[in-house]
């Protein structure tokens, strides 16, 4: 699938009966980073129903955009309008408008595996040519927010007494000195065994990249992401050969979504990819991502951009469709004050279930389907 192609439906590839309806959820409490604070997520429920006569095959989707790693709200709207109204192709294409290409193409791929009965993961793996079965539980890390030392060691202690042995931590709201004794604190606070990443959402230059790596390495991170700004690949690629002399490895977040996952390998500018599904413009590019960064013996790792619990599913099976996949960023429903649906995968000393029924969670979203 090249970047411009628009999603099947698996069958006639013709949609029809495109509906969008807005929603508002509120953060439990805003979560800091580099960029500012969320505080709200705001979108899009998204049905499609291929056949345009009501059966039960209707699939459900998700855009919820995030600006600064999608479109706004409002041109993710414009777009979903677009499809609403005819056939669909420019919304569907539109490199500019990935959350809202999410939506849609999430819709169909839950009605094509729904009518075929079986899982959105395994629909997936087959679309992709895993060759492997989907797993039937995925590792997650729990997200820490900018913060105190003190309460971000706090916060990291509760997430690992709730069972959680890789934690994401959030830097780059502050100066490098005081993020260094944010993660002092987490790795005194959990000890040795918790794997710890920081994500610094592209805050640093160069220079406070370097500062931060060579003191962060004390703390035997995974990896950091996203150090330097969304378009400096070179600066990437040096910083991670700087590193292969012992300092943190680094990983590639926004950049994969603004230049692609080709330009990032070609670039050699990570150890591993963060994948955000509605950022890559739905869960078969994140899947085509992953697998290419595999290939390229990059280590892929799925996320949300703090979306509803349709989104987070599909994210979910995502993860799911990747062979032995790392502790992905999935466990951000708990950061919502309310969601649209229960959530149907629960999460077990660490490992996030994988739902099991047709399409997303067979009958668990039936209600946001008829509305």
């Amino acid at each position: 699938m090249t970047d411009d192609d628009p999603p099947s439906d698996g069958d006639s590839g013709e949609l029809r009966t495109v509906r969008r309806r807005p929603f508002a959820l509120d953060l439990t409490r805003p979560l800091g980073t580099a960029r500012g604070d969320i505080d709200r997520r705001e979108g899009f429920v998204v049905t499609v129903d291929p056949a345009g006569n009501g059966s039960e095959a209707v699939g459900v989707g998700e855009a919820t955009p995030l600006p600064g790693w999608t479109e706004s709200y409002e041109d993710c709207g414009a777009e979903l309008d677009a499809v609403g109204h005819g056939d669909g192709s420019d919304a569907l294409r539109a490199e500019s408008t990935p959350a809202a290409r999410h939506g849609v193409s999430l819709a169909l791929a839950d009605a094509a595996a729904r009518e075929a009965g079986r899982s959105l993961a395994e629909r997936l793996a087959n679309e992709a040519d895993v060759g492997a079965s989907p797993a039937d539980a995925v590792p997650v890390n729990a997200t820490v927010g900018d913060g105190s030392a003190a309460e971000t060691a706090a916060a990291a202690a509760q997430a690992v007494d709730e069972g959680f042995d890789c934690l994401k931590l959030k830097v780059g709201a502050r100066d490098v000195e005081g993020d260094v004794e944010r993660v002092r604190a987490v790795r005194e606070a959990v000890g040795d065994a918790v794997s710890l990443r920081a994500d610094a959402n592209g805050a640093w230059d160069r220079e406070a990249a370097r500062c931060a790596l060579d003191a962060l390495a004390a703390f035997d991170l995974a990896y950091v992401e996203q150090p330097l700004p969304v378009d400096d690949l070179d600066g990437l690629a040096a910083l991670r050969g700087e590193a292969r002399g012992g300092a943190v490895p680094v990983a590639a977040d926004e950049s994969v979504a603004a230049r692609g996952i080709d330009a990032v390998l070609e670039a050699d500018a990570a150890d591993a990819v963060v994948l955000k599904p509605m950022a890559l413009g739905g869960p078969d590019r994140a899947l085509a991502a992953a697998l290419r960064a595999r290939s390229a013996g990059v280590d892929p790792v799925v996320t949300t951009t703090v979306d509803a619990v349709v989104a987070r599913t599909a994210a979910v099976h995502v993860a799911a469709a990747i062979p032995e996949v790392s502790p992905c960023g999935l466990a951000t429903g708990t950061l919502l004050d309310e969601d649209l649906a229960p959530d149907p995968c629960p999460i077990d000393d660490g490992r996030m279930a994988v739902p099991t029924g047709p399409g997303l969670a067979g009958g668990a979203f039936d209600d946001l389907r008829r509305e």
